[in-house]
């Protein structure tokens, strides 16, 4: 295992220098967190523009996705790199062999039109407007736009370690990747030409 580095013992001591001084202090963590406070001294200072200067950024996003005649599109709207949130939109159809994905944890939530879920043991569940599934890795499923709306989906990711060689199967245990027709790929895409929803633009 190499050595830390520099930047990284340097902001391992910052972090041990605030966590001593908010102990030792009766401020409110209100007062601290709200950023800087009346009667900052230079060490609370530089403290708070080091803490600042190593966090990463925040990201802003809206959701806003145009509809579609024909196939399905897929944007990615924000990413943490162990985090990612995608917003999907199908005009019919869906992820129509069972898979699963040994890298992440994932849930859909149903914003607009109705999906239905399906499991390798039966399950089944049309779930409309704000309801959804909840995927650990590794568990199978598939899914299919129902009814006569365009079917938007969120999908919120988070990283897991990889089980497999893989980060995707089929129930037979063979790599499936994305863009293949046994998965719903494969589909020329109509957009119905202005037509959105979601964010104004």
């Amino acid at each position: 295992m190499g050595q830390p580095s520099e930047n990284a013992i340097e902001r391992h001591k910052l972090r041990m220098e605030r966590e001593t001084y908010l102990k030792e202090t009766t401020m409110p963590l209100d007062g601290i967190d709200k950023g800087k406070i009346e009667g900052e001294t230079e060490e609370m200072r530089a403290l708070r523009e080091a803490n600042t200067e190593a966090a990463p950024p925040a990201q802003f996003f809206k959701l806003r996705a145009e509809l579609l005649e024909q196939g399905r599109s897929n944007q990615r709207v924000a990413d943490t790199g162990n985090m990612w949130v995608n917003l999907k939109v199908y005009a019919s159809g869906g992820e129509n062999g069972l898979h699963n994905h040994t890298d992440q944890d994932h849930f859909h939530l149903v914003l607009g039109g109705k999906a239905c879920f399906h499991g390798p043991r039966g399950e089944e569940k049309i779930c409309g407007p704000y309801e959804g599934i909840m995927l650990p890795s590794g568990s199978y499923y598939r899914f299919e736009a129902v009814g006569e709306d365009p079917l938007i989906l969120l999908r919120v990711a988070a990283k897991t370690d990889q089980t497999e060689e893989h980060p995707r199967y089929n129930i037979y245990g063979k790599p499936l990747p994305s863009h293949l027709k046994e998965n719903g790929g494969e589909i020329e895409i109509i957009p119905r030409t202005g037509e959105f929803w979601g964010a104004a633009e």
